[in-house]
């Protein structure tokens, strides 16, 4: 339609970064097309590797299905943690390595970190009667994930300013 504005994602979230992967200001001309094929198969080899870490420790350290599901919470937990120091070492000390953040954090942490098995542990939890468990579940993966991620990455900010000076 001739009428139509281009898209802008800066209007969204004032005061946010913008993603430059995905800034939708700029057209995409055909030689792009090569770049995001790059992009792609970046992530998916980082997510292969991440849910295999993921499989990996869900088999050496099991949950019995009546139990509080300990190693799911672990590694949620701890791949938020990642992602705190990751996300501050790409902004601020990493920042010219394009394929960086997309292998380690949307591939390779997003597929460690697996939330669709935590919403599937509470179920289970609920169908077993254990509700007590399920809601202190329910609350507590959340909890420790965002104060991992604050944590870690306050940590790492910390370390890197006081390495720089």
């Amino acid at each position: 339609m001739p009428d139509e504005q281009p898209m802008d994602n800066t209007r969204a979230s004032a005061g946010e970064p913008v993603d430059p992967d995905i800034d939708l200001r700029r057209a995409r001309p055909a030689r792009h097309r090569r770049d995001e094929a790059t992009m792609l198969a970046t992530i998916a080899a980082g997510g292969a590797t991440g849910a295999a870490a993921r499989y990996l420790i869900g088999q050496g350290w099991p949950t019995a299905a009546e139990a509080f599901p300990a190693s799911t919470l672990g590694i949620n937990v701890l791949g938020c943690a990642l992602i705190g120091v990751l996300m501050v070492l790409i902004t601020e000390v990493w920042s010219r390595q394009r394929l960086i953040r997309p292998f380690l954090g949307t591939g390779v942490l997003g597929g460690f970190t697996t939330f669709s098995t935590y919403t599937v542990d509470i179920q289970r939890l609920v169908a077993g009667a254990h509700v007590d468990i399920a809601l202190f579940y329910l609350f507590l993966t959340p909890v420790g994930a965002l104060l991992a991620v604050w944590v870690s990455a306050t940590a790492t900010r910390r370390l890197v300013n006081w390495r720089i000076q």
